[in-house]
């Protein structure tokens, strides 16, 4: 069960990805945007944890970084 769920996040993670790429590509949304922001954020959150279970630790420290942009990002957006 544990496994399935980590594998949800982290498919989840490479379609959030996309889509943010996808959408601010065709300016569907903004790069500066919160759905951007968001998308970019929690993707990045699933591969982390899907490179931390498997002990991979280039992606891991990939999207740990990503995962600290986004989050400053989305903080300086809302506040």
């Amino acid at each position: 069960m544990k496994t399935n769920i980590i594998q949800f996040c982290g498919w989840y993670g490479v379609v959030a990805i996309l889509s943010a790429y996808f959408l601010v590509s065709f300016l569907f949304i903004t790069p500066g945007g919160l759905a951007y922001q968001l998308l970019n954020f929690t993707g990045s959150l699933g591969i982390a944890l899907v490179a931390y279970s498997k002990k991979d630790m280039q992606p891991l420290w990939l999207n740990v970084v990503w995962t600290c942009i986004g989050v400053v990002v989305i903080f300086k957006i809302l506040f």
